[in-house]
C-alpha cells in the first residue's frame, strides 16, 4: 500500500505562534482533510519522518499527532505498515434533532438496521427504578440494541422498559422494529422525553460494538421517555459514534424581551 503522493502539507500551515500546542494544529490539519474525504479510507499516511520535513516540526509532534488520530478512530497505526486511514468520509451520517424529537426517532428507526444483542428480565437497580418511578426492586425488560446505516454502526442502546409494559409486545418484535413503534403497540405511546446530552471516551466493550479503538469520542444521550399520563416508560442510554451522528437544535429568541432563548420543539 503506497502513501497518498498527492498529500499537500507545508510548514506554513503550522502556527507556532498560536495558542493551540503544535500536535493539535496537526491533528486539526489531518482530520479535516480525511472527514472531507481528501484523504479516502485505506489511504496511507506518510511516514513520520517525512511528515516531520513537510511540516517541520519535530518527530515527537508527529507522533502524538498520529496517536491522537489513532485514539479517535480515524487511523490505525501499525508496525511495518505504517498509519493507514480507517474512516470512511462517503459512509452516511445520522442527524438527530430537537426539532419534532419523537417523529425523528421514529424516521431514524425506519431509516436504519438493527440488532438485538441482548433481552432479559431482570430486576432494575436502584437507579433504574428512580428514573422509571418504579417501587425498588421492581423487575424490568433490559434491552441492548445495536444500530446501523448502511452497514456500518452508529449507535449502542441499552434500554430500561416496566416489565408489565414490555408485556406488550415480543421479543421477537425487538429485532425487527423501532422501540417507539412497540412502545405505542403496547398502549404506551411516548408524547414527551427529558433528555441530557454528553461526551464520553468509548468504554473497551461500547467500542468493540461500534468498531472504533478504545477511549474514542462518543456523544451519549441518556432518555426517559413519558406516555400521556405521564408515566416514565423506557430509560434509555444510547453511545452515538462522533463521526456518524450529528445533533442539531434551532434556537428562537424573544425579540421582545430581548433575553430568552429557547429551542423548537
Amino acid at each position: 500500500m503506497a502513501a497518498d503522493s498527492s498529500l499537500s502539507l507545508t510548514a506554513d500551515l503550522i502556527d507556532e505562534t498560536a495558542g493551540a500546542p503544535l500536535y493539535q494544529q496537526i491533528y486539526d490539519l489531518l482530520r479535516a482533510k480525511i472527514v472531507s474525504g481528501e484523504l479516502g479510507l485505506n489511504t496511507r499516511l506518510p511516514a513520520e519522518q517525512e511528515l516531520t520535513e513537510m511540516l517541520g516540526v519535530s518527530r515527537i509532534t508527529v507522533k502524538r499527532a498520529l496517536n491522537e488520530l489513532a485514539v479517535a478512530g480515524f487511523v490505525r497505526r501499525q508496525r511495518g505498515i505504517g498509519t493507514v486511514i480507517t474512516f470512511d468520509a462517503a459512509a452516511p451520517t445520522v442527524k438527530g434533532s430537537f426539532e419534532n424529537l419523537i417523529d425523528g426517532l421514529t424516521r431514524m428507526g425506519v431509516e436504519t438496521q438493527v440488532q438485538l444483542l441482548d433481552c432479559t428480565m431482570a430486576t432494575a437497580s436502584p437507579a433504574i427504578c428512580d428514573t422509571l418511578e418504579l417501587p425498588h426492586g421492581s423487575s424490568v425488560q433490559r434491552i441492548v440494541r445495536l444500530r446501523r446505516l448502511g452497514g456500518e454502526p452508529f449507535s449502542y442502546l441499552i434500554t430500561y422498559i416496566p416489565e408489565d409494559v414490555a408485556e406488550g409486545y415480543s421479543e421477537d418484535e425487538l429485532a425487527t422494529e423501532s422501540l417507539i413503534k412497540l412502545l405505542e403497540k403496547a398502549g404506551h405511546a411516548p408524547v414527551e422525553a427529558d433528555q441530557t446530552i454528553m461526551a464520553e471516551a468509548a468504554e473497551a466493550a461500547v467500542a468493540a460494538n461500534l468498531g472504533i479503538a478504545p477511549g474514542s469520542p462518543l456523544l451519549r444521550i441518556h432518555r426517559v421517555m413519558r406516555d400521556k399520563s405521564g408515566r416514565p416508560v423506557q430509560d434509555i442510554t444510547a453511545h452515538y459514534r462522533s463521526d456518524r451522528f450529528q445533533y442539531h437544535m434551532r434556537l428562537t429568541r424573544n425579540t421582545a424581551r430581548q433575553k430568552d432563548w429557547k429551542t423548537d420543539s
